[in-house]
């Protein structure tokens, strides 16, 4: 892969301020989900029913005496309003608690294999931290964000790693050999395509085992998408094989007695890098939206797992988006992640393949 080593390519990539800039946010947002535990107050169990919908923590550090202090909050204190049927919060300020910076709290393991209890910030119980506030069932809209993106940020590129692979190779074995073996190959593929996915999920989401948890359903989910995802890539790739198979090194390859599948895995469809990376690139936010709106449907991660797209089910009320619009952070964050995927995708599409830029 000499286009990932040579550094004319990262310089370019990282020429243009926005190109560079989105390459930076998804750098931070990978960081800090592999770190969630970490950066989280909480852990995924946490809940506090009686805080329910409570409005984000406010961080102080000016005392009552107007002088600088370290930074601490108030507890938020529920009351009910009888003439009106309203829940109202209002700050307890009998007591204070201070924000205290890497501090031992709930254990987690990072990378899910090496224990730890530290956390970045947390208050001493009883004091809570909802910096983003809660949801209905009183858990940190915060700390969820995080594990939330754990799954939404990684779950695609297990597609990705199934459909890649058969579409490259089947696209490759297609375009070499050509004739009837094309023919049949690619009517397969056509007739892949052609199945509809989307009632074919909702299919696989009321026939598969009840006992099974969320993740493990939407992986399986996700793998057998993928197997069937393939088929528009490879009709792509040997598209691109027809035109690299008699191209000289190929002849000399054969001449020397190499093997067909050697021929295709070693020297033609290495040819096709370029278009592979671009797709990459382009592929995850489709998968990151796939996620969220089947999450949102109620097909995919399911409560009280956290994805960003179950999440922002719960601001799909307009009484939510109106009086509680820290709900809506998952969307803000499924946005940026989509538009900064995009962002890079297209700067790599046009440095690797300068002729679709001058077409545009």
């Amino acid at each position: 892969m000499t286009i990932l080593k040579n550094n004319k390519f990262i310089k370019k990539l990282t020429k243009d301020k926005i190109v560079f800039i989105s390459m930076i946010i998804l750098v931070l947002l990978y960081l800090s989900i592999a770190f969630a535990g970490f950066i989280a107050p909480y852990s995924k169990s946490f809940s506090d029913r009686r805080l329910s919908y409570a409005p984000p923590s406010k961080i102080f550090v000016i005392n009552g005496q107007g002088k600088l202090s370290r930074p601490y909050t108030y507890n938020y204190k529920r009351t009910f309003d009888p003439e009106n049927f309203k829940i109202n919060f209002e700050m307890d300020r009998s007591q204070k608690y201070y924000l205290k910076f890497f501090s031992s709290g709930d254990e987690y393991k990072i990378f899910g294999f090496i224990p730890c209890n530290i956390h970045l910030m947390k208050v001493d119980s009883p004091g809570r931290l909802f910096l983003f506030g809660t949801d209905i069932n009183g858990r940190d809209v915060f700390s969820r964000l995080f594990y939330g993106g754990q799954i939404s940020l990684t779950i695609g590129f297990l597609a990705l790693f199934i459909s890649f692979p058969i579409g490259l190779l089947y696209g490759g074995i297609a375009g070499y050999f050509g004739g009837i073996t094309d023919n049949i190959m690619m009517r397969i593929a056509e007739a892949i395509m052609s199945i509809p996915s989307f009632y074919l999920l909702i299919s696989l989401a009321a026939i598969l085992p009840a006992n099974m948890t969320s993740i493990q359903r939407f992986a399986l989910i996700t793998i057998i998408l993928a197997l069937i995802g393939w088929a528009g890539f490879s009709r792509v790739v040997r598209g691109m094989v027809l035109s690299i198979k008699n191209q000289e090194f190929v002849e000399a390859s054969k001449a020397i007695g190499a093997s067909s599948l050697r021929i295709i895995t070693r020297h033609i469809l290495p040819q096709t890098a370029s278009f592979v990376i671009v797709a990459i690139t382009l592929s995850v936010p489709g998968y990151i939206l796939a996620e969220s709106g089947l999450s949102f449907l109620g097909l995919g991660i399911q409560q009280p797992d956290a994805s960003w797209g179950n999440m922002l089910k719960e601001a799909q009320e307009y009484i939510n988006v109106l009086y509680r619009p820290w709900l809506l952070t998952p969307g803000f964050l499924i946005f940026i992640a989509v538009l900064t995927f995009n962002i890079v995708g297209d700067a790599v599409r046009d440095i690797l393949d300068p002729k679709s830029h001058a077409r545009r």
